[in-house]
């Protein structure tokens, strides 16, 4: 009978935060790390089929870094990047298109299916073309002032706001790739943090969640035990000028503060191989990653 009670509170606790967030757009960006753990996955899948039925909003946004590297060594080809970006020649960009856009694209759609749920995936592989993405090629400049050709990399610069509205509010969860076309439908290959960020503003979404694999922001990398939950824009600035944020979490959080700046309300970094982290991040009192929030909050 304890145990009955205990759960009948966490729906209690639950109860607040499902009806703040009901027809609230979420957006939730799924790491290679991440879809690499096969039960980690379906845990995840089963907490965004548990989004829309209690009348959330859920958009995913997924890489494959792993899955192309991999695609890339059966075909004996070496990955290759610079400043962070994968230097995508056509047969890489051919690659990106097949293992992200279209294999693991369509499978993640289908797993959400098979849970119960309703996925539309979003790409250009099939006989119609669903793409939601449009941007144009990266040009990025060495230290010298000299262009970098990084082959067929992009950025987004306009989100089909109108097309995942309708599937939202049809209560279908849009499963986008880190792909976008040019106006003239050329393919480009684009950083998947950066496509989550995108779509999260141009939705003006309440929450933009990043699944990784460290359980947030801490004030030691090394230790777990050192998260901070909740952080400002100002505070988060602090950090990373005392040297407290430093790396690879250096530009996922100035990504983050530059999101909060264009209407974002929240945005959580969560460890996603953490069993049900997104609700218990979402729909629980204290989460389980960093929450960050602009200085007007």
């Amino acid at each position: 009978m304890q145990d009955a009670i205990a759960k009948a509170d966490v729906l209690i606790e639950a109860m607040g935060w499902i009806r703040e967030f009901r027809n609230k757009i979420t957006v939730i960006k799924v790491g290679g790390s991440v879809m690499e753990d096969r039960e980690a996955m379906r845990q995840l899948l089963i907490d965004i089929v548990f989004l829309e039925t209690v009348g959330m909003r859920p958009i995913v946004v997924h890489g494959g870094g792993t899955v192309i590297n991999r695609a890339m060594k059966e075909a004996n080809m070496d990955p290759q990047f610079v400043s962070g970006r994968r230097i995508t020649d056509d047969a890489t960009l051919a690659i990106v298109n097949r293992v992200v856009a279209g294999e693991l694209n369509e499978s993640l759609a289908a797993q959400i299916e098979e849970l119960g749920g309703r996925a539309m995936p979003l790409n250009f592989t099939g006989e119609s073309n669903n793409n939601v993405l449009f941007g144009e090629k990266l040009q990025l400049t060495d230290q010298q002032g000299e262009s970098i050709d990084l082959g067929h990399v992009g950025f987004v610069t306009r989100v089909d706001r109108e097309t995942l509205d309708n599937l939202c509010y049809a209560g279908q969860v849009p499963v986008i790739p880190s792909m976008c076309e040019t106006e003239s439908g050329d393919r480009l290959n684009v950083n998947a943090d950066t496509v989550a960020t995108a779509v999260a503003q141009a939705m003006g979404v309440e929450k933009l969640v990043f699944l990784s694999d460290v359980n947030g922001v801490r004030r030691n990398k090394n230790n777990p035990e050192s998260l901070i939950r909740s952080l400002n824009a100002h505070e988060a600035r602090t950090l990373i000028t005392d040297g407290a944020i430093e790396s690879g979490m250096i530009p996922k959080v100035e990504a983050c503060l530059e999101t909060l700046q264009k209407g974002v309300r929240k945005i959580h970094i969560i460890d996603g191989r953490l069993r049900h982290s997104l609700l218990l991040e979402i729909y629980t009192n204290h989460g389980v990653g960093t929450e960050l929030v602009s200085d007007a909050d």
